[in-house]
């Protein structure tokens, strides 16, 4: 079986406004507009994933010119 690529974060946020655009369409039938919504709600959660590995990775300046890795929390490690 072949491995899925991993969308970056730009990727699925391009992706949740096409979505969006399909909801907006006063055309769309109950049943594509609940299957578009559960795609944007399952999307919207990976992207919440990526946001916090990210934030995760963020590195701050200390006062005394080293890099230090954020904790989880927000503070410094």
């Amino acid at each position: 079986m072949e491995e899925k690529k991993e969308l970056s974060l730009e990727e699925n946020f391009d992706k949740l406004e096409e979505l969006i655009e399909v909801l907006s369409d006063a055309d769309v039938s109950l049943e594509d507009a609940f299957r578009v919504y559960s795609e944007g709600v399952t999307l919207l959660k990976t992207c919440n994933d990526q946001i916090d590995r990210v934030e995760k990775k963020v590195l701050v300046l200390s006062a005394n010119g080293e890099l230090e890795e954020l904790d989880g929390d927000g503070t410094e490690a």
